[in-house]
């Protein structure tokens, strides 16, 4: 009996009873025990140990029985319970409650009238006239005191209204505020007048009627929900308005609301307290569905009313929205605003109903938590957005270094933007469930499984943010080597190339690896995924040598040094500017504006014409009649006054190299020169130089051969061909005056040769 001894009392309380319940039956005869009282037989049943130890086995039996019957209860009530139980039972117990609760209520209203003696009506008047008094009070105070601040609010309507346009809003939030202060303080000074009134002015000085305590408790809740609604709805003043609403709208929903929410109000914390105390508690609660059902009435005629109305508001809203996702956000409240509206007077109807003890207070407590988060939210979410559509400046010096880091830092606000947003409406609805009972989120984050995942996702946005920073560091410095005034002079066409490599390498590392990071801070085991990687890439070497060739051969291509991006190549039998390359292929615009994309594995050679210097080669064909010496003394005389171009002679490098006859052909002698210039400047000198060649070889009068013909008119059977008169034939308006008769202007037209072996112009 020793580990009993902590439990003493108590057993020895549970002995006590259980034999004053069933002293027959255990250690004596039904004749002693009416002679006996409970406690001299539980001292006998001690003092037997027979009996003690039989006593201590039933209670051990009855022990499991207890436990059993709860196990099957439990698990009856948890596992057994579906939800489609639950709801049958919850109706079921709504049904029967209603049903009892209406009985009673009648059964009340009958005993009205039925009580011990005449009904006190002198007092009653009396009550009447100092609650009344105690509402007039109170009310004329709250009415004088709000028109007294009206002024207050007027000005810091004003104030709001004021100032920079980037800084209205926080103008505005703090305006707000400062009204809200102002308008609480005034229902507290009515508040405070009321109980004064009651306690000195109205019935006993110093005493206070219930009646008087339960209107002024309820004058304080409902005036602060309605100074809530004005501080969202604010009819008279558009600075301190935070829904943007027009004046009349704004009027219409602050009066319906407040109208209901005083009706609710004085109802269940005024009426129905007074009819619980007066009457009956079951009347009471018939009075509080009733009011309920008023309420939800009226709140949903409303809502349908102005569904259509609102939701094409809200949508024209979203039209506005500069942010994609907040105008997706308000389109999805504007389709089911109603059904969450309907919903939550549904909620505060069958909670009253239910729970008619505690459900205002808790209905307070949710509306409040709720509007707490959403408007700390939506407040929090437009701070951000004003300040971060001002856009990142950095110093003047900062922005000639580093040309695209400005818009870059911008360039991630946007997603931040998003990010935080996504964050911070997570947050409102678990405040939001946490408020009506679907989530204890406290309970959640002091949880092993909350503070886990918390501090998982804590860890891998701080990865993500460092791989961001060290992203825009590296992206930085390969901009500033790429930027011709950093003071370090313009990169050559090599470093281009290999830095815009490096920058691709660097962003696929930084990826794959947060990526790994991240996933394996969410417990995903990426050994595996490394694994199948190399399978994977081992499979893709195997299934995609192509690739893999064009990959290698592009690695050897950018180590040997052959082509840098603006190069003017040919690979692969096609000539142009080299505009990108990859690890894997080039791009080459050819003359005609056409992109190649070539990949390296079909490269078997690549010509570079922008290599160290360039020469142009030009060769001349003169008549055979023509002198030699004397074209070569023209040729150099070009070349002289090309270089003496102050455009084309920054690119020549060296002097005429005259490389003589190099051939006779048929119809020409060709003399061949070659000029050296700077690379790619080849084809504008040869052009300058061929213009030059022909002016200086034309006032020479050295002929430049080109192409005869000769016109053969056939022969007839007897080998004497036909006769062919050609007469030089002076223009129309050339023919002068003096033109005598002999001259003859023929006009005729060309004709078709005749079918006759005749002369061309003959008219046979």
């Amino acid at each position: 009996m020793t580990r009993f001894a902590p439990y003493r009392p108590q057993l020895v309380l549970f002995l006590w009873i259980l034999c004053s319940l069933s002293a027959p039956a255990v250690g004596q005869s039904g004749e002693d025990s009416g002679s006996q009282n409970p406690s001299a037989q539980l001292a006998d049943i001690l003092e037997d140990e027979g009996a003690r130890e039989k006593l201590i086995t039933e209670l051990r039996r009855s022990a499991e029985a207890a436990g059993e019957t709860a196990s099957a209860q439990g698990s009856a009530a948890s596992g057994d319970a579906s939800p489609a139980r639950r709801i049958a039972r919850f109706t079921q117990d709504f049904a029967e409650g209603v049903v009892d609760q209406t009985s009673r209520a009648v059964a009340a209203v009958r005993s009205i009238g039925a009580g011990d003696g005449p009904m006190d009506w002198p007092a009653l008047s009396q009550a009447v006239f100092e609650l009344a008094a105690v509402i007039a009070a109170t009310v004329v105070l709250f009415l004088v005191l709000r028109g007294l601040a009206r002024p207050l609010f007027s000005r810091a309507n004003g104030w709001a209204l004021r100032g920079d346009s980037g800084y209205l809003l926080l103008r505005r939030a703090a305006a707000v505020f400062v009204a809200a202060l102002i308008d609480l303080g005034v229902i507290a000074l009515a508040w405070v007048g009321g109980y004064a009134t009651a306690l000195f002015l109205v019935g006993d000085p110093g005493a206070m009627n219930t009646h008087h305590s339960l209107f002024l408790n309820a004058f304080l809740l409902i005036e602060i929900f309605k100074a809530l609604l004005r501080m969202v709805f604010a009819s008279r003043d558009s600075g301190l308005r935070l829904l943007p609403l027009s004046g009349e709208d704004a009027e219409y929903w602050n009066s319906w609301l407040a109208r209901l929410s005083g009706f609710i109000g004085y109802s269940l914390l005024l009426v129905v307290p007074v009819i619980n105390e007066n009457l009956s508690e079951a009347l009471g609660r018939v009075v509080s569905v009733v009011v309920m059902i008023l309420g939800f009435a009226y709140a949903l005629t409303i809502i349908l009313q102005n569904r259509a109305s609102v939701r094409s508001r809200l949508e024209a809203r979203a039209a506005e929205a500069s942010f994609r996702f907040t105008g997706a956000l308000v389109t999805a409240l504007a389709r089911i605003w109603h059904l969450l509206a309907i919903a939550y007077f549904a909620a505060l109807t069958v909670i009253t109903v239910t729970r008619p003890e505690d459900a205002l207070p808790y209905m307070v407590k949710a509306t409040g938590q709720t509007l707490a988060a959403i408007g700390i939210g939506v407040f929090i979410s437009v701070v951000l957005t004003q300040i971060m559509r001002r856009r990142i400046r950095v110093p003047e010096d900062t922005r000639l270094k580093y040309p695209m880091l400005e818009n870059r830092l911008n360039s991630f606000v946007p997603t931040a933007l998003a990010v935080v947003r996504a964050a911070i409406m997570v947050v409102v609805a678990a405040v939001t469930f946490d408020a009506w009972g679907l989530f204890d989120a406290w309970l959640w984050i002091t949880s092993d499984g909350g503070s886990l995942l918390l501090g998982r996702v804590l860890t891998v946005g701080i990865i993500v943010v460092l791989a961001t920073a060290l992203w825009i560091v590296v992206a930085s410095w390969i901009e500033s080597r790429l930027n011709p005034g950093t003071g370090d002079g313009g990169p050559g066409a090599r470093q281009r190339t290999l830095l815009a490599l490096f920058r691709n390498a660097v962003a696929i590392v930084l990826i794959t690896m947060t990526l790994m990071i991240s996933l394996s801070e969410f417990g995903i085991n990426i050994g595996p995924l490394i694994a199948g990687a190399g399978v994977l890439g081992l499979a893709i070497g195997f299934g995609a040598q192509k690739l893999v060739q064009d990959i290698i051969t592009g690695v050897f291509i950018q180590l040997e040094n052959a082509i840098n991006t603006g190069d003017v190549i040919t690979a692969g039998g096609v000539t142009g500017v080299a505009e990108q390359l990859s690890i894997r292929s080039v791009r080459i615009r050819d003359l005609s504006g056409t992109l190649h994309i070539m990949p390296f594995s079909s490269v078997n050679e690549v010509s570079n014409y922008m290599r160290d210097f360039a020469y142009h080669i030009g060769e001349y064909g003169i008549a055979y009649r023509e002198d030699i010496d004397e074209v070569i003394t023209h040729l150099r005389a070009a070349f002289e006054e090309l270089r003496s171009d102050p455009e084309q002679g920054g690119q020549i490098l060296d002097d005429l190299e005259v490389h003589g006859v190099t051939a006779l052909a048929d119809s020409s002698v060709n003399v061949r020169v070659r000029i050296k210039t700077l690379p790619g400047s080849q084809w504008s000198v040869g052009r300058a130089y061929n213009r030059l060649v022909k002016r200086h070889l034309d006032a020479a009068g050295i002929e430049i051969p080109f192409p005869h013909m000769t016109l053969y008119f056939g022969e007839d059977k007897s080998g004497e061909a036909p006769p062919a008169n050609v007469r030089m034939m002076p223009a129309q308006h050339e023919a002068s005056p003096e033109t005598t008769d002999d001259t003859e202007v023929d006009t005729r037209e060309a004709r078709v040769n005749p079918r006759f072996k005749g002369d061309f112009d003959d008219d046979g």
